[in-house]
């Protein structure tokens, strides 16, 4: 028992004595005694208790603390022992789901808006202790910040930040005006006029649903065991990444797609440029300079560059005259490693930069794969067929983070 209820028991004693003493008319010196005794008691109880509540609030906040930064680690450990495995058996066998992974189906289905199991993203990763981060650039709704989407993620290797969103829109508040700087043009001169600060949203809303489907034989089912976990996951996750990847870059903004950075340059305010030649570090150095005079970076490091791999090659090909010096060589002498991505289209490279904390693109991902089993169309060789939607939105905070170069035919 804590300390105060202890004193506090040890009061109400007190009180119920004294009361029974001062009803008495004529009282015994004893019992004088008595209450004189209880009455100091009692005021000695009282600073007691209060000192003891102090010191036990003290210990409750670290407490609390502590219990906080315990269940998100505990989160963390059980999402290390989910298994993907027993979701299919579930789904195929009608299996119970148990330990860590039914404690995380049920954590999630408490959300609602999923019609099968739910999958949590983070499950399809490979296990190879990511580390997630938490907390955005003052968004009106603050969601935490999943570093990766996937170890290999071309979107993530470019700055792309994944939120994830239990359920309805985030929206991020973009600064567009604010504070301006001036110098009095004399003694009683102003210094300038004020300048209202104003700010645009920027919106991920939940309209876009990424399908992935798998088929799993009745053999494999029978035969693979725990193997089957890992077959699942790289399977699932492959498809999911590659296909996110794909709409972070091109998404076309129709057909179901969110918009993608390049064919949505226009939308999001991000300069694209035609140039004669991705096969020398001038085109490239020009759009570093562009960003260093929108104050968006101060050094080229800084700079994030993705293209596929035949501009490497040609990259890599082109010696400066009379020397064993590549125009990619010339690129790595200032920092800049760039990203090879067969998703970026052929004669096109992308440049982004995180600003104060702000990644050049955000990727929201709604809840969790809401795993989904087709009983039916493979029914007659016992496979199942497993559907995972994924709802999923692309956004730009400012297109000033990033700029597209392309080679016109």
């Amino acid at each position: 028992m804590l300390q105060s209820k202890n004193i506090e028991l040890r009061k109400s004693e007190i009180r119920q004595s004294l009361s029974e003493l001062a009803g008495k008319d004529n009282p015994t010196e004893d019992e004088v005694r008595s209450m004189d005794a209880l009455d100091k008691e009692y005021r000695t109880a009282e600073v007691k208790y209060r000192a003891a509540l102090i010191a036990e609030d003290s210990e409750r906040r670290e407490a609390g603390a502590e219990m906080e930064t315990r269940s998100d680690k505990e989160w963390s450990q059980m999402l290390d022992r989910f298994e993907v495995r027993q979701v299919a058996l579930a789904l195929d066998e009608g299996a119970s789901l148990s330990g860590a992974t039914k404690e995380i189906v049920e954590e999630l289905r408490s959300q609602g808006g999923f019609r099968g199991i739910p999958l949590p993203l983070m499950a399809l990763e490979q296990r190879a202790g990511e580390t997630v981060a938490s907390g955005l650039y003052e968004p009106k709704q603050t969601r935490d910040i999943i570093a990766r989407i996937f170890p290999n993620s071309v979107a993530a290797r470019i700055g792309v930040q994944s939120v994830n969103i239990p359920q309805g829109t985030v929206e991020y508040p973009v600064a567009t005006a604010g504070a301006v700087a001036g110098w009095a043009n004399g003694e009683l001169a102003d210094v300038g006029a004020a300048t209202a600060f104003a700010t645009t949203e920027k919106v991920l809303s939940p309209d876009q649903t990424l399908g992935a489907q798998m088929i799993l034989s009745r053999k494999s089912l029978k035969m693979t065991g725990a193997g089957l976990e890992t077959a699942i996951r790289s399977d699932m996750s492959a498809a999911i990444a590659t296909a996110l990847d794909n709409a972070v870059i091109n998404g076309t903004g129709a057909t179901g797609q969110p918009l993608g950075l390049i064919p949505g340059a226009v939308t999001y305010g991000i300069t694209a440029t035609d140039v004669a030649s991705l096969a020398t570090w001038a085109a490239f150095r020009a759009e570093v300079i562009a960003f260093m005079e929108a104050n968006a970076i101060t050094d080229p490091a800084q700079v994030r560059v993705a293209f596929p791999p035949a501009i490497w090659g040609g990259l890599d090909n082109a010696l400066i005259s009379g020397t064993a010096v590549s125009e990619l060589d010339r690129m790595a002498a200032h920092g800049i490693k760039p990203v090879l991505a067969n998703q970026v289209p052929a004669d096109t490279a992308i440049l982004t930069t995180t600003v104060n904390g702000i990644a050049p693109a955000f990727l929201g991902l709604w809840g969790a794969v809401d795993l989904i089993r087709d009983p039916y169309t493979k029914a007659a060789s016992g496979q199942l067929v497993l559907t995972g939607l994924v709802t999923a939105d692309v956004q730009v905070a400012r297109g000033l983070q990033t700029r597209v170069l392309t080679v016109t035919p």
